[in-house]
């Protein structure tokens, strides 16, 4: 038997660093730790607290790209479901948008800010900021440069320590007189406050608390509003199905952008067949909730539930009513077939809907154990004045 070949050790190029000498030596990783750890979600044994009236909170699961140059706004516009210059002009600064493919499929939703690079000379700093998902930031910028081809524009992903992005309660303000805050309102929904776009470790200032951003998921779950690609999957959901028509992020008026195609004539046909709803997920035992409430001592664990678990009819067979997309405590948001589980009337769709009718999520726990819960789905009234 030959004796086993024993390879020298080569020592490592990047030794471990423990977090008191990063946070010493990088003060960028610091403020980033700091941030992600305050906003971390919640685990499956608690929920987030209570709503507060009014209060603001970082959003560590949003980053930005900037895009500076003079052919900028010239791309920008070309893939994108907004319009840069609509006509009346918009005065509230940011907008909310969607980027999507050549079949027209949403890839990002997205905000956009004008934006001024400081130090560059006249006609190179101008441009846009994009706010988009964290996770996809760097995906997105590649998906930029690969499609830019010989426009001349530059594109950076800001550092997480560069810019900040804030979401606060109150409906004025543009970011409590800070210098170089950039902030729009949030128009998706109503009662979603402002966005606001901070440098550095700066926070607005603002009479209110200071809160997490599992919070503010909460507030747009029973908003219905999905944000960023756990909730609105890439290359797969929709925009009409999302909502983005009906949160202001498609112009129908402007000329030709990626995926336009599939989504005007989704919108002169007039039917769509499924939307994102706000629901309310409560034990198999329980009676039929009538109004949607967030309860944060109720745990239900629904923060274990794969995304896009089918949704189906309690004590019922039938087709799919839906897919359950994310939740928290005792709300969450689901794809909702609206013949199906509401008393939305759907162009050439007989309404299978009935009052009384209940629906379930059954799903895989830890350890194989079969797990289940009712779902209610809601229709928020901005809906209804589309």
């Amino acid at each position: 038997m030959k004796p086993p070949i024993r390879l020298p050790r080569i020592p490592s190029q990047s030794p471990y660093i423990c977090n008191n000498c990063l946070s010493r030596t990088l003060p960028t990783a610091r403020l980033a730790t700091q941030r992600f750890s305050s906003s971390s979600s919640s685990s499956p044994s608690s929920n987030p607290p209570s709503l507060p009236p009014s209060a603001y909170a970082y959003l560590s699961s949003r980053r930005l790209i900037s895009l500076t140059g003079p052919d900028s706004t010239h791309y920008l516009q070309g893939v994108i479901t907004a319009n840069l210059s609509p006509s009346p002009p918009r005065t509230s600064g940011g907008f909310y948008a969607a980027f999507l493919n050549a079949q027209g499929r949403l890839l990002n939703d997205v905000f956009i800010y004008p934006y001024t690079e400081p130090g560059k000379e006249a006609g190179k700093g101008e441009g846009w900021l994009i706010e988009v998902d964290a996770k996809e930031v760097a995906v997105l910028a590649k998906h930029i440069r690969r499609y830019k081809l010989r426009a001349k524009f530059e594109v950076r992903v800001l550092d997480v320590g560069e810019r900040g992005v804030w979401k606060s309660a109150a409906s004025s303000g543009s970011g409590g007189g800070k210098e170089g805050a950039i902030s729009c309102p949030d128009k998706r929904a109503p009662g979603m406050g402002r966005r606001l776009l901070l440098p550095g470790d700066s926070k607005p200032e603002v009479d209110v608390q200071e809160t997490t951003e599992d919070v503010y998921r909460v507030r747009r779950y029973l908003k219905g509003v999905a944000e960023g690609q756990d909730e609105l999957v890439r290359e797969q959901a929709l925009p009409q199905e999302s909502n983005v028509d009906f949160m202001g992020g498609i112009d129908y008026k402007k000329g030709c952008y990626v995926g336009q195609e599939l989504t005007i004539r989704t919108h002169h046909r007039g039917v769509v067949r499924k939307r994102i709803l706000p629901v309310m997920l409560y034990g198999m035992e329980e009676s039929e909730p009538t109004a949607l409430e967030y309860d944060a001592g109720k745990v239900l664990g629904v923060e274990g539930i794969p995304r896009e678990t089918g949704i189906g009819r309690f004590e019922k067979r039938g087709r799919s009513a839906g897919k359950f997309l994310a939740g928290a405590g005792n709300v969450g948001l689901g794809l909702c077939r609206l013949e199906t589980m509401t008393d939305v009337q759907v162009q050439g769709e007989a309404g299978g809907y009935k009052e009384g009718d209940e629906f379930k999520v059954e799903w895989e726990g830890e350890g194989g154990e079969e797990k289940s819960l009712k779902v209610k789905a809601f229709v928020p009234s901005w809906h209804l004045k589309q």
